[in-house]
């Protein structure tokens, strides 16, 4: 694409109920399963292409803000009280580490696996959103470091490995940001803007495709949006929910795009306008994507 479009293509909706505030889409191409999570329900959610069912996994937890496939099997849930990881077969979790222990009143929120196998995750100061929240890179042998700070919404977490780069936004901001990354994953500059939105519409969750553009779902906005690596916009998915909250590409081909979506911010009367608001919505991107990353957590 060399010049910005937008276009509607068919969407179609999971049939799992509207989530509270639908976040993480990730695609397992080992199962060939998607997975996402209702933030504050809280609840794991899956879907199977095969039988077209989706299935709601308990999680015991206040809060579960994100989750990241595990090289070994299963899943990492990043839950208020820290990091586990989860046989979704059994339902048992095992306690890994918490990047943030005995901050009262933070919660986890977007986090992500790297190329290089380590987990990142945000916290967020969840009644009063000041910018006190921090972007954490935990390994797998589960060292912490504290990559990014004074952060109000930590969110739209994605990498590109071909350019050795980040990227990171402050919903709360209007901003993306894009830094370079080292061998081992951290952090190895400073930061730049990569992008800004215009209120309302506000930077969300992201997944990068087969060519290196930043797909980013802009809460409240009603709409996704491909970036190029430059920064510029180029093309525009208008959708039809107004608190569209992350996007990634699954399917067996990476063909299809997955929108998390929210319900909870919605009254009554604009429910009945949007009554797609809260559900994973499905459609062709017209672009692939590429097998998300696993942690060796």
């Amino acid at each position: 694409m060399s010049k910005m479009r937008s276009f509607r293509p068919e969407i179609e909706a999971l049939l799992a109920p509207a989530n509270r505030l639908g976040e993480c889409p990730i695609w397992c191409n080992r199962s060939r399963m998607l997975w996402w999570v209702d933030v504050l329900e809280p609840a794991l959610w899956s879907f199977d292409p095969a039988t077209n069912a989706c299935r709601r996994h308990a999680v015991g937890a206040r809060r579960i803000g994100s989750i990241a496939l595990r090289e070994q099997g299963g899943l990492v849930l990043a839950c208020d009280s820290g990091l586990y990881a989860y046989d979704p077969d059994t339902g048992s979790r095992k306690f890994l580490v918490d990047p943030e222990p005995g901050i009262i009143g933070h919660r986890k929120n977007d986090g992500r696996a790297d190329p290089w196998g380590n987990f990142w995750i945000g916290t967020l100061e969840e009644d009063r959103y000041r910018p006190v929240g921090k972007l954490y890179r935990v390994t797998p042998d589960l060292s912490v470091t504290v990559e990014a700070e004074a952060l109000a919404i930590p969110n739209s977490l994605a990498f590109d490995k071909d350019r050795g780069r980040i990227y990171f936004a402050d919903t709360r901001a209007y901003t993306i940001w894009t830094a370079p990354c080292a061998l081992s994953g951290a952090r190895a500059g400073q930061k730049s803007i990569f992008a800004t939105t215009a209120a309302p519409a506000r930077p969300d969750g992201s997944c990068v495709d087969a060519e290196g553009c930043l797909w980013n779902a802009e809460y409240e906005g009603s709409r996704v949006v491909r970036y190029a690596p430059s920064g510029a916009i180029l093309a525009t998915i208008e959708l039809p929910v107004s608190h569209p909250t992350c996007c990634c590409f699954g399917g067996v081909m990476l063909d299809r795009l997955f929108v998390t979506s929210a319900i909870e911010p919605l009254d009554e009367s604009q429910r009945a306008d949007e009554p797609l608001a809260g559900r994973v919505l499905v459609l062709d991107p017209g672009v692939r994507g590429r097998p998300e990353y696993r942690v060796g957590l």
